[in-house]
């Protein structure tokens, strides 16, 4: 499924795979190391995170990320150290989609967005968690700048800079995409809920 083993590398201990491995980058050697693992890792990904699929895509983010963690680390036991990096990878992930699941909440909540005066609209209404749905939609429709804009100011806490920096524009066009974004989308809000009555 995710790596080759090699029948040559095979006799070799953990710690010999670790040096040959930071002596010479080769991703074979690493992929015949962490295969001994990976049920492990896999494990550790499903306590946490619940479900097979991330669970699965878990294995691989981590296997890519020991590339540029082990020449930095000084690893006495590999077993333990990659079960430690599982963990707090499976961690960050958790907090990372809290704070997306915090953001969007906040979205759900700002009246630059959503019609003050609509009672179907209060982030204390029953239909709020509709709501969330409506507006990952919404947001899935606008124009690929704006969406990017917005995915990188809220939801990724980039700066007017860095968002510039990273799409190669100038900052005064990064707030003209947040604020078009943010009227695009009170309008599919405002129009869905039309509809929806």
């Amino acid at each position: 499924m995710f790596f080759r083993i090699s029948n040559k590398k095979s006799e070799s201990t953990d710690e010999e795979l670790l040096e040959e491995f930071t002596s010479s980058g080769d991703p074979d050697v690493l992929g015949e190391l962490y295969s001994r693992y990976m049920h492990l890792v896999y494990g550790v990904c499903l306590k946490y995170l619940k479900e097979r699929e991330k669970s699965m895509d878990g294995v691989m983010q981590i296997f890519e990320k020991l590339f540029t963690d082990i020449p930095k680390q000084r690893i006495e036991n590999f077993k333990s150290w990659l079960h430690v990096v599982s963990k707090n990878f499976c961690l960050m992930q958790l907090r990372s989609e809290k704070t997306r699941d915090e953001k969007i909440q906040e979205w759900i909540n700002n009246s630059v967005i959503l019609m003050e005066n609509e009672p179907v609209l209060h982030p204390v209404d029953e239909e709020a968690p509709e709501l969330d749905l409506r507006l990952m939609d919404c947001i899935g429709r606008l124009k690929n700048e704006q969406k990017a804009c917005i995915e990188q100011f809220y939801f990724r806490n980039k700066c007017y800079s860095e968002i510039a920096l990273a799409m190669n524009i100038e900052e005064k066009k990064v707030k003209s995409y947040l604020q078009n974004a943010k009227r695009n989308l009170k309008i599919c809000i405002e129009n869905r809920n039309e509809t929806e009555e």
